[in-house]
């Protein structure tokens, strides 16, 4: 198993749309590296869902449903791809990237590494210490 954090603006798309929806294609992404990851994603694998720009902070878990597949929303033929996400479960406390900076466990994740890749893997511990942080 492999986790993830994958960004949103929450006026684009909100943790709630997400879960209201009970699943969605996560479409749109354009920059290689991001779209590289997308196509590592595997079914089971766990993504940490943060909203971004506003907020800044993580809400919530969700599981790969299925793998990469083409991007509905780009040109046909093109090399970008979209995977199926579904909801897994809100965390109790959201996760500040204040408190994210603040953890010495995660000085060296992607969030502060890559701040603008809206998807990108995490370590376990990594993953761990984000659920840690929102119980």
């Amino acid at each position: 198993m492999q986790y993830w954090l994958v960004k949103s603006e929450p006026a684009a798309y909100a943790w709630l749309d997400f879960v209201r929806d009970g699943a969605t294609d996560w479409t749109g992404v354009r920059n290689f590296q991001a779209r590289n990851y997308l196509q590592q994603m595997q079914p089971g694998d766990l993504v940490l869902y943060y909203h971004s720009v506003t907020s800044k902070e993580v809400v919530g878990v969700a599981e790969v449903a299925a793998p990469a597949a083409p991007d509905a929303t780009a040109d046909a033929g093109s090399a970008w791809v979209a995977v199926r996400l579904r909801p897994q479960q809100a965390l109790e406390r959201p996760v500040s990237l204040g408190q994210i900076k603040q953890d010495a466990r995660l000085n060296q994740i992607g969030l502060l590494r890559q701040s603008r890749l809206s998807v990108m893997p995490l370590q376990a511990a990594e993953f761990d210490a984000i659920l840690e942080l929102g119980s």
